[in-house]
């Protein structure tokens, strides 16, 4: 079982039997935060001496409903169940005993399988939470299928974008506070459509194509666009089936310069596809807010056989990266050799 780095870089097991492990999100102390899907639990991990290796675990939440969805911010860690959002007050100095986590929101629509969701605080101080449709394809009622913003304090929403059928991943660019989001394309149009799509968001509010086009050109047969839908195309066309779960610019110094503020995708693989494709980490790069390059920096695919499915990525406090593996539960951390050439390679 072979896992493929990019030369230069690392990758070892940072934790393992986590559950389904789905989103990240990292507190002030360092302390990494794992949502799980099926699992039912927030898991929290503590690396005490900086040597990247875990110390202590602890279990934050257990038996909730699908607490894939979690976002950290001024101490307090967020966590979305069934339609509502829980806070968990001072976590980092609390994780022996967290407590019940304190509702702060419950108008989210009730999820089901197909409706997947993210959360992330954005630039502006808001919760930012992708909602995904309920369906392969089908004409949603909002807010399924968008990006919403939250104001915490006030309960007031935003519909910062819609006509999107699975965001989970989702983050602003450092330059310049824009937000990109990798949406999910429909399933069983064959091999190669629709792409997988990176998507800017340049006006609040715009509508993305779901379920009427996909990707650029890709028109859906079984729903007519209506007349006068002004529709935004991607930045840039994955390809189909890829599944690009999680999004993030990468913000550390440790990686070279050629990596910093470029956007990392966790492509998690498909299933609805003859052969498999995916399962890797890509770096994109972009230049006057174009992509330009793919490259692949991560590979967990060997042969047709994936040895994991990356799903979210987050800088780590030391500039190194840590992927969430939802196939095993493994959390994996990817560094840069040429700052620790002391450090082993245990994840092949």
């Amino acid at each position: 079982m072979m896992i493929t780095v990019t030369k230069g870089f690392g990758l070892t097991l940072y934790a393992s039997e986590v559950g389904d492990a789905k989103q990240l999100a990292v507190g002030d102390k360092g302390t990494l935060f794992v949502g799980s899907y099926k699992k039912g639990t927030v898991t929290a991990l503590v690396d005490n001496n900086a040597d990247g290796r875990v110390d202590k675990r602890y279990v934050i939440a257990k038996n909730l409903d699908n607490p894939e969805a979690i976002a950290f911010r001024d101490g307090d860690l967020y966590v979305a169940v069934e339609d509502r959002i829980l806070r968990y007050v001072d976590i980092e100095n609390r994780l022996r005993r967290p407590g019940r986590g304190k509702e702060v929101y419950d108008r989210l629509p009730e999820q089901t399988n197909n409706s997947r969701r993210a959360m992330h605080f954005g630039p502006d101080g808001r919760l930012y939470v992708s909602i995904g449709a309920p369906c392969n394809v089908c004409e949603a009622q909002a807010p399924f299928a968008s990006i919403i913003a939250i104001d915490i304090e006030t309960g007031e929403t935003e519909q910062v974008a819609t006509g999107i059928r699975r965001a989970i991943g989702f983050d602003w660019a450092p330059a310049d506070n824009a937000l990109w989001f990798a949406d999910l394309g429909r399933d069983w149009m064959g091999d190669r459509i629709p792409p997988d799509e990176i998507n800017r968001v340049e006006q609040t509010g715009a509508h993305f194509g779901f379920p009427y086009l996909h990707a650029s050109t890709v028109e859906e047969p079984a729903y007519e666009r209506p007349e006068n839908l002004k529709i935004t195309l991607p930045k840039y066309e994955l390809p189909a089936h890829v599944a690009p779960m999680g999004m993030h610019f990468y913000r550390g110094e440790q990686f070279p310069q050629k990596y910093h503020q470029q956007m990392f995708v966790a492509e998690n693989g498909s299933w609805n596809r003859s052969s498999k494709i995916g399962y890797q980490i890509v770096m994109l790069t972009i230049e006057d807010n174009e992509v330009v390059k793919r490259s692949t920096v991560v590979s967990f695919l060997d042969g047709e056989f994936p040895v994991a499915r990356p799903h979210s990525l987050v800088t780590a406090p030391d500039g190194a990266m840590y992927i969430s593996d939802d196939l095993k539960g493994n959390i994996y951390r990817l560094y840069y050799k040429n700052n620790q050439n002391t450090e082993p390679d245990t994840a092949n």
